[in-house]
C-alpha cells in the first residue's frame, strides 16, 4: 500500500473517532465518572446495596468505555508515526506490519461505530436479560444454560457486571430460566437485538443412541428502570409469594424463606428473585425487574398500534432468529442478518459482537425503512 492510501486511511479513521467522541459526549462520560467517582468514595455507599450496585457498575461500565476510546485513538496515533517512520527507512517488514494493523483497527472502529446507531428511548438503558428454555426436554433445558453463560461471558470480555436475580434450575439438567442483568450504558440497545428464539441442532448428550436433536430457547430483554420512568404498579394487583431458594439438584442456598416470587395478576407476568439473603431485598429486585417486563408490555402495545394504523403486516422483531448447528456442520448463522461463523464454540464463549453489530445495522435499516 503506497504512503498517500496510508495517509488517507488514517485521517479517515481519524475523522470517525471525532465524530464518534461528539456523539458519544466524551467529555460528559469523564464528568459523570467524576461525579460517580466522588459517590463511590463515601463511606455510606453500601448501606443502600442497590444504590451501590448500580454506581460501581455504571463507574466501571463508563471508565472501561473511555479507556478503550483513548486506546483505540492511541493505536491510531501509533500507526501513523509507524507508517512515517517505515516510509523514511523503506522498511517493507514494518510497513507490512502497519498494513495488518489498520485492518485490525478498521474494525474496532466500526465496533466502536456501532455505538452510535443506538438511539432510541431506552437503548442507553443497563439490561434485564431473561432465558427460558422451550420445546426439546432436557436439551432444551442444557441449551438454555449455554445462553446465560455465552451472554455472561460476553459481558465478562467487556467488564460488564452482572447481577443474577433468579435461576430456576431444571431435574436432570440445564435450567427452566434465568434472569439477570448486565449493568453497562447501552446494554439494552445492544442486547435486544438478540431478543428472540434460539434454535439449536446437535448430536444430544443426553440421547443414549446418539440421535440428532432440535432444541429451542427463548431470550428476552428488556431494559433497567430509573425513577424517573412513568410506570406505576398497583398493589392489589401483585400476588407475593416467598419460598425456600434452591439450586442445581433441589439443595438449599437459604435456610430461610427469602426468595420472593410476584405475579402481576392482570397480565399475569411473574417474576423472581432468590440472590439477596433478605426477602426485604429480594422483594426489591423482583419490582426493579417486574416495572421493567410491564413497561416493555406498555411499549409493545404501543408499537402494535402504530402499525395497525400504518396497516403494516410484516413479521415483527422475534421468534427464530439465530440457528446454532453443532451437526452436521458447524455453524452460527443469524436468520434476519444472514451473518454467520463456523465457530460455534467462540461464540458460545461470548465472542458475540459480531453478531450484536450487525443486528444494530439490520434494526436501524429497518426503521429507516418503516419511518
Amino acid at each position: 500500500m503506497a504512503g498517500p492510501e496510508y495517509d488517507t486511511e488514517i485521517k479517515q479513521l481519524t475523522a470517525t473517532m471525532h465524530t464518534i467522541e461528539q456523539v458519544l459526549d466524551l467529555p460528559g462520560m469523564k464528568k459523570e465518572i467524576e461525579d460517580l467517582g466522588v459517590q463511590v468514595a463515601a463511606p455510606d455507599l453500601w448501606d443502600d446495596q442497590a444504590n451501590a450496585t448500580r454506581v460501581t457498575g455504571r463507574l466501571s461500565a463508563l471508565q472501561g468505555q473511555v479507556e478503550r476510546f483513548e486506546a483505540l485513538r492511541g493505536r491510531i496515533d501509533d500507526l501513523a508515526l509507524m507508517v512515517e517512520l517505515a516510509e523514511e527507512e523503506g522498511d517493507a517488514d514494518s510497513l507490512a506490519e502497519s498494513e495488518t494493523e489498520l485492518g485490525k483497527i478498521k474494525k474496532a472502529v466500526e465496533a466502536l461505530e456501532v455505538r452510535t446507531l443506538l438511539s432510541g428511548e431506552y437503548d442507553e438503558r443497563e439490561a434485564i436479560v431473561t432465558i427460558r428454555s422451550g420445546a426439546g426436554g432436557v436439551d432444551a433445558a442444557d441449551f438454555a444454560e449455554m445462553l446465560m453463560r455465552m451472554y455472561t461471558r460476553w459481558a465478562e470480555r467487556n467488564k460488564y457486571p452482572v447481577e443474577v436475580y433468579d435461576v430456576s434450575y431444571a431435574e436432570e439438567a440445564g435450567i427452566k430460566s434465568a434472569e439477570f442483568a448486565i449493568h453497562a450504558p447501552y446494554a439494552y440497545g445492544t442486547l435486544s437485538v438478540d431478543a428472540g428464539t434460539h434454535r439449536l441442532v446437535r448430536i444430544s448428550p443426553f440421547d443414549n443412541q446418539g440421535r440428532r436433536q432440535t432444541s429451542f430457547a427463548a431470550v428476552e430483554v428488556v431494559p433497567v428502570l430509573e425513577q424517573t420512568d412513568e410506570i406505576e404498579v398497583d398493589e392489589n394487583d401483585i400476588r407475593v409469594d416467598v419460598f425456600r431458594s434452591g439450586g442445581p439438584g433441589g439443595q438449599s442456598v437459604n435456610t430461610t424463606d427469602s426468595a420472593v416470587r410476584l405475579t402481576h395478576i392482570p397480565t399475569g407476568i411473574v417474576v423472581s428473585c432468590q440472590n439477596e439473603k433478605s426477602q426485604l431485598q429480594n422483594k426489591a429486585s423482583a419490582m426493579v425487574v417486574l416495572k421493567a417486563k410491564l413497561l416493555a408490555v406498555k411499549k409493545a402495545e404501543e408499537a402494535a398500534l402504530k402499525k395497525d394504523l400504518k396497516g403494516d403486516v410484516a413479521a415483527s422483531w422475534g421468534d427464530q432468529m439465530r440457528n446454532y448447528v453443532l451437526n452436521p456442520y458447524q455453524i452460527v448463522k443469524d436468520l434476519r442478518t444472514g451473518y454467520e461463523t463456523g465457530n460455534p464454540q467462540a461464540v458460545f464463549d461470548g465472542d458475540l459482537d459480531g453478531f450484536l453489530e450487525a443486528g444494530i445495522r439490520w434494526r436501524r435499516g429497518a426503521e429507516k425503512a418503516e419511518a
